[in-house]
């Protein structure tokens, strides 16, 4: 197996420590990046163990294919075909499951993939480059309206209407290509922002967001980690951004509640419905010491629950 390099994943230790791996389960890690949780993830495996990966992006299969190890499989899909993926493995049932959301090191450090601000290069942002549409391709014809939604809402920027209105203005006389561009675009809309966060940060998340639909695709696995996790199993999401912990939060916490009764209706605690899962402690953050080696920590947050034996309906 190679070694992990480019990418350094974040709370690492913690979140392997969470799925509690039992030597001969199987686990995924429905986002495999460059490996950093898998290649842990397999340290703790026995050799009847298995481990399936799954990430978007063909770069991250790219280099997961180079790891010659029979307990380990990488499949370039989203996570959102969980299922999918599971049944043409013929692991239809797992003892665990690692979502680390978001996008990587890697992906923000190559400027020709245009997620980052700090390079100029083309306007690309999608995590999956064999399909779909570019950020550039799509601000040449969204209508300002919901191009304003979108940075309102995905990337929660005050200026959201001053930047969109700026945007259509801007390519009325020219097309918005370049990662430059539309940081500069952004630079003169905001007229406020926080010290130390570039002008473009708010807008370049949203846009990347939609175009990737993160949060539907989040929103999407969640109850299907539950359909197919072992009684006992857990799930673990690590997530970056307050939506998608927001989406991830009230998921466990809906599914930690059974049926509810009415108020005035006298019942025993025993007798109470037990909920599809259990949370498992409270929401984890990075140590300082992690925060000041990989500034992409600041944001993290770990969330954790255990399949109960209730029955998926």
């Amino acid at each position: 197996m190679n070694e992990d390099t480019g990418h350094t994943s974040v709370l690492l230790e913690e979140a392997v420590e969470a799925l509690a791996i039992k030597p001969e389960g199987d686990y995924v890690d429905g986002t495999f990046g460059r490996g950093g949780h898998s290649k842990l993830i397999l340290e703790r495996l026995g050799k009847n163990g298995r481990l399936i990966a799954m990430d978007k992006d063909p770069t991250a299969i790219l280099a997961g294919k180079q790891w010659r190890e029979p307990r380990f499989r990488i499949v370039h899909s989203s996570f959102a075909k969980l299922g999918e993926v599971l049944s043409k493995q013929g692991m239809e049932m797992v003892d665990g499951i690692l979502l680390d959301l978001g996008v990587s090191s890697p992906q923000l450090d190559d400027a020709e993939r245009g997620f980052s601000f700090r390079f100029d290069a083309p306007l690309d942002m999608r995590m999956d480059v064999s399909g779909g549409i570019t950020a550039a391709q799509w601000l040449a014809t969204v209508d300002e309206g919901l191009l304003g939604e979108v940075i309102h809402d995905y990337g929660e920027e005050r200026f959201a209407k001053q930047i969109a209105r700026s945007i259509v203005a801007a390519r009325a006389v020219q097309p918005i290509e370049t990662t430059r561009q539309l940081s500069e675009l952004v630079g003169k809309a905001v007229r406020t922002r926080e010290p130390g966060q570039n002008p473009a940060t708010r807008t370049f998340q949203a846009i990347r967001i939609y175009i990737n639909r993160e949060l539907e695709e989040l929103a999407r696995v969640l109850p299907d980690c539950v359909k197919h996790l072992k009684s006992g199993g857990r799930l673990v999401v690590i997530s970056f951004h307050s939506l998608e912990d927001r989406i991830v939060k009230h998921f466990m916490r809906d599914m930690s509640t059974g049926d509810k009764y009415p108020r005035d209706v006298p019942v025993r605690s025993s007798e109470i419905p037990q909920g599809r899962m259990k949370l498992i402690g409270r929401a984890v953050r990075a140590a300082t010491a992690e925060m000041k080696n990989n500034p992409r920590a600041r944001s993290a947050v770990m969330r954790v629950a255990e399949r109960s034996n209730v029955a998926w309906q």
